[in-house]
């Protein structure tokens, strides 16, 4: 019996990379989406175009589809949703049962409209292939000690946000906190940070302990070296095995050229 899986696609090139695993799975994949997806109209089986407002098609077309499984995916603006005004009945629904605009009381809120039509949230790091991996340094540049001490430090910060739901990157310099994510997201956050810390900062990312990763599966891309090189942020360190780097060949090899350290760290307990 084929098995439909639908994908609720945001912006970036993951949507289409985590619809040819799924496909590869022996999903047939309808993919809902509600950004600008690279490649995924040659990856999945069905696009169908979305507005996060208008959520009534979006039920819709899971019902016609015949869906029994759903994956979330790709970049989807927390500043959109702030933003949005005229909604529909659904979507105003889904707003009223999450209370707040937290990760965690959309995700539930999601994952309730989901159950709903008798449909399941799926963990998206089955469809992910090999991009979560464990402990390493990806870079040619290795962090001093100096770096290292802020990336400890970085960390007891950037889980602390991830634990109250403010955000999961932080850019510190010298013990110095120059910047902690909020709605804008990781790459704005890293370049107010190198603006205010000045050349040789550390970004660090993170996630909550009890992070649901059906809704998200935090990541750094080129875009993010594109940012910290321009800042002259002189490391990148990310929580091994919970976040991921998007395009790695891309991504390390922008990293060498600016002369970034680009690494996976298990932190302390």
């Amino acid at each position: 019996m084929e098995r439909t899986l639908g994908l609720i696609s945001g912006a970036g090139v993951l949507p289409a990379l985590m619809a040819t695993q799924a496909r590869r799975q022996g999903w047939r994949v309808v993919a809902f989406a509600f950004g600008d997806a690279p490649d995924l109209d040659a990856r999945a089986d069905r696009v169908r175009r979305s507005r996060i407002t208008d959520i009534a098609p979006v039920i819709a077309g899971l019902q016609e589809e015949r869906v029994t499984a759903a994956v979330l995916c790709g970049r989807f603006s927390m500043e959109r949703l702030l933003k949005s005004g005229a909604a529909d009945a659904d979507h105003a629904r889904m707003a009223a049962h999450a209370g707040s605009l937290t990760d965690v009381r959309l995700a539930d809120a999601i994952a309730s409209t989901l159950a709903g039509l008798g449909i399941e949230l799926l963990d998206q790091r089955p469809f992910l292939g090999e991009m979560l991996d464990g402990a390493r340094c990806w870079s040619t540049r290795n962090p001093t000690d100096t770096e290292w001490a802020d990336i400890h430090r970085g960390f007891e910060v950037a889980r602390l946000l991830a634990a109250a739901s403010v955000g999961q990157t932080v850019v510190i310099r010298r013990g110095a906190i120059a910047a902690v994510e909020a709605v804008e997201g990781t790459t704005e956050a890293i370049r107010r940070g190198g603006l205010l810390s000045g050349p040789g900062a550390v970004v660090v990312k993170a996630t909550r302990p009890d992070h649901d990763f059906r809704f998200d599966i935090p990541s750094i891309g080129p875009e993010t070296i594109q940012a910290a090189a321009t800042g002259q942020v002189a490391v990148i360190a990310i929580e091994a095995h919970r976040v991921m780097i998007v395009d790695r060949s891309a991504t390390v090899g922008a990293a060498d050229t600016a002369g970034i350290a680009v690494l996976a760290v298990e932190p302390r307990a």
